[in-house]
């Protein structure tokens, strides 16, 4: 895991940009840092800068930028299945000097070109420059895990791993794009990567699975190495399902255990995570230590759950007490980290969790991210279902059990009703919830419908594929990654692994709920792995936090600090926030919009 940044054009950079760009990518890579500089056949400059958190051959033989052949390579990420990768190279005859995965992707590259991507299990946004033709290529893994920015301007492209590289090698900060800030706002987190903006001008982010490519006169080309799709195979019977995914899971496991320095896990009651640290430890030893974060609230607190896992699984554990301590300075200096407001409360609160596995000498942590996307376990999930199961032999039975077992756990107005999507196959109001009422804060009109795009005619298999895609998942990603990075961390997300991802999608839709019960497929397929009393918890949690157990608004200065003048005060109508912080108490989406806004006033005051 690390750092990279670089630049294409006829340019040359200054080296004091230089050494300030590889100054502020330390904490993604503390243990080396380097750039080379190469002028191609058309006389254009090229720029190469590179950060390294060692995690696998830990010697700096494998310290980059790295080259094999005639090309060199900048890569922030990790190869899983480099062992199998090398061994197919070495039976073709190729020579390695190091242990690393880096050497393996670079002369995989050299000897089998963009192909070799199909054989490549990993995470990662990788540059190469070829020396022979003069061309820069960058590269982005299939489900966007490492983010890969890219800015343009009339001098050439400059490209890196955070918002905060680029703008140390142009020598001039970016310009916010207020738009974006209002899609944030109103419309919420599951807006932002819909189109791809970014909340900079000009800057934008290369599109997942795919290669951008520059040849040596600057022109660009740009494909797609692999599409998603939902493709069912109604020939598949339950069991082969659950089997699919048991070993398809713990094989994914397997490959992200891979590591010359110890791992750690982030851990809640719920099957998702124990899923994955009841792998580590029941099926392949390793010595797990779990991560929790402890809220007081009782509707977020899982702690019971999590005792039992604890005790059941010997583990060792380190809980975490929500603390609020120093809230207004941390959320300063995470805003800074992120170039952009931090997205929900939640990654706030994560972020403490990445302090605590930091300090306890831990370079890797183990995440349970995108499993609701890949086994259903949203509530709307529920309703689609009942959609998707209307007029079967099941379809009454689906029915009934949502009623007994979903009906009395859901808050949301619209999924409190099971015939929503019945009557209104289209209805997804519930995805911008009370948006028209934010929008009435904003100082000028602003209005952005919902979206999705068409991936599947299945209903329910459509939404998690927009979840996955544009919706949820590029969300948490981006939250883990600088997160994760602030600390030197690299986070691993199993779930985000390509066979697991592309047998899911040929199971049946049918197979997805039971009883109620959302992902019954990976309920299943960890039974015997996974503490009983987990498996089989109905209650879906989520990791968050209340606002209010941050920000004190009964405290004067804390209300004075909210409401102090600044930029933020040209977008946003000061006399409403003024009316939210009267009220003792604030719905769900209440809360989520004051806490953005708070974000997006300290996001201004860093940036605008």
């Amino acid at each position: 895991m690390c750092g990279i940044a670089g630049y294409c054009g006829p340019k040359e950079l200054d080296p004091e940009r230089l050494q300030a760009c590889l100054g502020l990518m330390r904490r993604r890579g503390p243990d080396h840092a380097a750039y080379r500089r190469f002028t191609n056949q058309a006389g254009r400059n090229v720029y190469l800068l590179h950060s390294r958190l060692s995690i696998i051959d830990l010697d700096p033989r494998a310290n980059q930028p790295f080259q094999a052949g005639s090309k060199w390579l900048v890569l922030n990420g990790e190869l899983y299945n480099y062992l199998e990768v090398r061994r197919d190279l070495q039976a073709q005859g190729a020579q390695f000097t190091t242990e690393s995965d880096t050497e393996v992707l670079v002369s995989a590259l050299n000897r089998h070109g963009w192909s070799i991507l199909d054989r490549c299990e990993g995470m990662w946004a990788f540059a190469v420059f070829d020396e022979a033709d003069g061309s820069l290529s960058l590269c982005r893994d299939r489900f966007g895990e490492k983010p890969l920015y890219i800015f343009r301007d009339h001098d050439g492209l400059y490209f890196g791993s955070e918002v905060k590289f680029i703008a140390a090698l142009l020598g001039r900060r970016l310009a916010v794009n207020f738009d974006h800030l209002y899609r944030y706002l109103v419309n919420g987190y599951k807006a932002l990567y819909k189109e791809g903006h970014t909340f900079f001008q000009g800057l934008s982010e290369l599109e997942p699975a795919t290669y951008l490519r520059l040849d040596a006169s600057g022109q660009e080309t740009r494909s797609a190495y692999w599409q998603p799709a939902f493709r069912p195979d109604d020939g598949m019977t339950y069991p082969e399902a659950v089997a699919g995914v048991r070993s398809r899971l713990i094989r994914s496991m397997e490959l992200r255990l891979r590591a010359d320095v110890p791992l750690a896990f982030c851990m809640s009651g719920g099957v998702d995570s124990n899923s994955l640290i009841s792998i580590a430890k029941r099926v392949f030893g390793y010595d797990v230590h779990g991560f929790t974060i402890i809220v007081d609230d009782p509707r977020y607190d899982e702690l019971a759950e999590v005792e039992c896992g604890v005790r059941e699984l010997r583990i060792k554990h380190s809980p975490i007490p929500i603390t609020t301590q120093g809230f207004r300075e941390k959320i300063v200096e995470l805003v800074r980290q992120h170039d952009a407001p931090i997205y929900t409360i939640s990654y706030y609160v994560q972020w403490l969790l990445m302090q605590s596995i930091a300090r306890q000498g831990y370079r890797i942590s183990i995440s349970g991210t995108a499993a609701d996307e890949l086994f259903t376990g949203y509530y709307d999930h529920h309703n689609l279902y009942l959609y998707e199961t209307r007029g079967t032999p099941g379809g009454e039975t689906a029915l009934a059990a949502w009623q007994a077992n979903v009906a009395p756990l859901v808050r949301n107005p619209y999924l409190r009703n099971p015939r929503l999507y019945l009557d209104n196959p289209g209805i997804r109001e519930h995805n911008y919830l009370n948006s028209e009422i934010f929008a009435a804060y904003l100082t000028s009109p602003w209005r952005e419908s919902f979206t999705e795009r068409a991936y599947t005619g299945s209903l329910l298999r459509n939404r998690m594929l927009n979840e996955m895609f544009s919706e949820v998942v590029p969300v948490i990603l981006h939250e883990d990654d600088l997160n994760a990075m602030y600390f030197s961390i690299e986070n691993r997300s199993p779930y985000l692994d390509r066979e697991l991802f592309e047998f899911c999608s040929r199971i049946p839709t049918p197979y997805l709920i039971r009883d109620g019960f959302a992902k019954v497929i990976l309920r299943d397929a960890m039974a015997g792995v996974v503490p009983e009393k987990i498996l089989w918890n109905r209650r879906k949690v989520g990791f968050n936090a209340p606002v209010f157990s941050f920000l004190d608004v009964k405290d004067a200065g804390v209300k004075e600090w909210v409401l102090a003048d600044g930029p933020i005060f040209e977008h946003v109508r000061k006399d409403r926030i003024g009316e939210l912080l009267q009220k003792n108490y604030l719905e769900n989406s209440e809360s989520k919009f004051l806490f953005s806004f708070v974000n997006a006033k300290l996001f201004l005051e860093e940036f605008g």
